[in-house]
C-alpha cells in the first residue's frame, strides 16, 4: 500500500482523491462518496474538497494514476487529513483501519519532513544542528520511500529540494529481490544526505 503515492497537493493541502481512497480502503468509489453524502454533519468545511473542472483537468494531466478520471462525468472529491480520519470512523473494515493507520503515519512524516526542510536554512551558522536536521530529513525521506507492507508492483518518485542540494530518487519495485535492492539504495541515499550535511 503506497499511501504517499496517492497524496497530491490541492489548494495548498495534502489530499487524497476519492477514487484513490476507495482503492486504498478496498471499496468502490461510490461507497466512499455515499459515506460523505449520508453523513454530511461529519464532513464540515475543510474535510472534503470538491474539485472544479479546472482542478480535475490539472490532476488528470499531472498524475498518471488519475488518467481514468478524464472519462468520468463526475467531479472528484478530495479528502484532507481530517476528512480521511472521519471517513475511517464510517468505513470500519479491517482494510480501512489498516489504511487509516498508514495514512496517519504518512501525514505525520510529511509534516515532520516539511518542518525539517524549513528549518535547515535557519541554522546556517550552526553546522551541527543543520547536519542533524539534514540527517533527520534523509531518514524521513527513506521512511516515506520504504514501505514494509508486501508490494507486488509500484513506482515511487521523490524529489527533495533542500536549499543546499536537490535530490531526485525514482525506484520501481517488482519483487522481493528488488525490494532488497531498494533498501540498499535507500541506505546509499541516506549516506549521501549525511555526507552532504558534513561538507
Amino acid at each position: 500500500m503506497d499511501v504517499e503515492d496517492k497524496m497530491i497537493t490541492l489548494r495548498n493541502q495534502q489530499v487524497i482523491l476519492d477514487s484513490d481512497v476507495a482503492e486504498l480502503y478496498g471499496v468502490q468509489t461510490k461507497r466512499v462518496n455515499e459515506a460523505v453524502s449520508n453523513n454530511p454533519e461529519k464532513f464540515p468545511e475543510g474535510y472534503v474538497l470538491m474539485l472544479d473542472n479546472k482542478e480535475k483537468a490539472e490532476v488528470v494531466e499531472n498524475f498518471d494514476h488519475l488518467q481514468n478520471l478524464r472519462f468520468s462525468p463526475q467531479l472528484p472529491k478530495a479528502f484532507t487529513e481530517k476528512g480521511l480520519y472521519m471517513l475511517a470512523t464510517i468505513l470500519k473494515s479491517p482494510k480501512a483501519v489498516e489504511t487509516t493507520i498508514a495514512i496517519v503515519e504518512a501525514y505525520a512524516k510529511l509534516r515532520e519532513l516539511s518542518r525539517v526542510i524549513t528549518e535547515i536554512p535557519q541554522y546556517e551558522d550552526d553546522k551541527a544542528v543543520q547536519q542533524s536536521l539534514m540527517q533527520r530529513g534523509g531518514q524521513l525521506a527513506a521512511e516515506l520511500l520504504a514501505d514494509n507492507l508486501p508490494i507486488q508492483s509500484s513506482e515511487t518518485s521523490v524529489e527533495l529540494n533542500l536549499a543546499m542540494f536537490k535530490l531526485k530518487h525514482t525506484v520501481k519495485r517488482e519483487n522481493n529481490d528488488e525490494i532488497a535492492q531498494l533498501k540498499q539504495e535507500l541506505a546509499e541515499l541516506k549516506r549521501m544526505v549525511n555526507d552532504k550535511g558534513q561538507s
